[in-house]
Parts: C-alpha cells; structure tokens; sequence
C-alpha cells in the first residue's frame, strides 16, 4: 500500500515538515516519488521511520542518522559498523533507564513520605519512625537530613 506525506504524518504521529526535512536531509533515500515529485511512502517504510525515531530517541543527531542510513545502504558489508552504532545506543540507553528508576524511586518515597505526613498532620512524624513503620523498599532512602530538612 502506498501513503502520502500526510497519510504517513498521522500513521507515524511525525509532522509531515518533520519528513520534508529528514528526506532533505537525505534520511529517506528509500522514499519512491511519483513522476510529479510526490513522495509516496510503502508498509516496509514505516519500519525504516521507526528505526529513525528510535535513533533520534537515543540522541543520535540527524548527520549521525545519515551515516546509518548510508551504512544501510551500502549493504552487508557494514553490518559490523551498524551493529558497534546500535550497541553504542543500547548502553547508552540502559544508562538513562537506570537513572529514570532511580528518579522514579526517589518520587515514590517521596509520594509515601508526604501521603503519611498528610495523615499525620506533620512532616515531623517521620523525625522518629522506627524502621519498621517505613516501607521496605524505601529503607535505602532513610536518612537523617530529613529529621532537619523540610523537602
């Protein structure tokens, strides 16, 4: 099946100056055009415009994305050199995933701290707490700036 620029810009939720700009770019070398200039984009293209939103994702810039794509282009004998790029983009999200659970984990000490300081009436009521009364996987945030810090 065959889309247009604005069939695809709903499908894949990326405005359409958004694709004018990655096919200027040279990121969709891919892309068929009708003998009018019209790019019409085919199923097997959504897949390539994921794996461009997903770099994009991991921070690569759009000239590091062209160099993929070209390496994509020339065929199996770059396979090496895009596997090093996606092994590169992998740790360097499983490194932001590890800081995103450790920010979430912060929050959600944070929500039981301030949800049983509202039932008490007090942030003072966690000043002498006993261990046991604190959730156990909140015992690693316990700490003793709380008892003189209001955050």
């Amino acid at each position: 099946m065959s889309y247009t620029i604005g069939e695809i810009s709903k499908i894949m939720g990326i405005p359409a100056s958004t694709l004018r700009y990655y096919d200027k770019e040279g990121l969709l070398p891919f892309v068929k055009r009708t003998s009018g200039g019209i790019r019409m984009f085919q199923d097997k293209d959504i897949a390539a415009l994921e794996v461009i939103n997903c770099l994009k994702q991991t921070g690569l810039s759009i000239s590091e994305i062209k160099k993929f794509i070209d390496l994509c282009e020339e065929g199996d004998s770059t396979i090496d050199q895009r596997l090093e790029l996606i092994n590169r983009q992998y740790q360097i999200m499983k490194e932001e995933e590890k800081k995103i659970k450790a920010t979430i984990h912060v929050l959600k000490y944070k929500q039981w701290y301030y949800k049983t300081a509202k039932e008490a009436g007090t942030c003072s009521i966690h000043f002498n707490m006993e261990k046991d009364h604190v959730p156990e996987e909140f015992h690693d945030m316990i700490r003793n700036s709380e008892k003189t810090h209001p955050l």
